[in-house]
């Protein structure tokens, strides 16, 4: 098959109409939240609404986390959800970073039990790589921004 004649790789199945695409993302809003929006609506005064939820490991919760989340790993959701989280209240889970589905499978089993909760993409990792303060057992450190996954000198990404 010659090159005019190749079927576009993108193409191939085509796109969704747009109001099915609509739906699509609009429910995926409804599942997931990013790291930016997370630390801004942490940073705000007041309550933001949510509860943060590192759904790792005891060893990684220790190598650092997010100020202020509760640590439950997903194994242990099923019995202490309940002494820990208030169902009234949203719950934000994550775990390691995209390549890692921790998060999702906390988020699962919240759901299961009756929790309003959304995955944050990205994990750790990224709010990391953001440049977001994070907890240790050594105290509280950040790094610099990685500059291929938050703006440089900017405050947001304006997404």
């Amino acid at each position: 098959m010659s090159s005019s004649t190749a079927v576009n790789p993108v193409l191939r199945v085509a796109p969704a109409a747009p109001s099915v695409a609509a739906a699509h993302f609009r429910a995926s809003l409804a599942f997931h939240a990013d790291v930016s929006d997370v630390a801004a609506a942490l940073a705000t005064d007041g309550e933001p609404g949510f509860v943060v939820l590192d759904s790792r490991s005891t060893e990684s919760w220790g190598q650092g986390h997010i100020p202020g989340a509760l640590h439950l790993p997903t194994a242990l959701i099923p019995e202490q959800a309940e002494q820990l989280l208030d169902r009234s209240v949203a719950v934000v889970t994550y775990c390691w970073g995209p390549g890692c589905n921790g998060a999702t499978r906390a988020a699962l089993a919240l759901a299961e039990l009756g929790y309003q909760v959304k995955e944050m993409l990205g994990g750790f990792e990224y709010w990391v790589r953001e440049g977001f303060e994070f907890e240790t057992w050594e105290g509280r450190e950040r790094r610099v921004p990685d500059p291929l996954t938050a703006p440089a000198g900017a405050a947001d990404c304006g997404c």
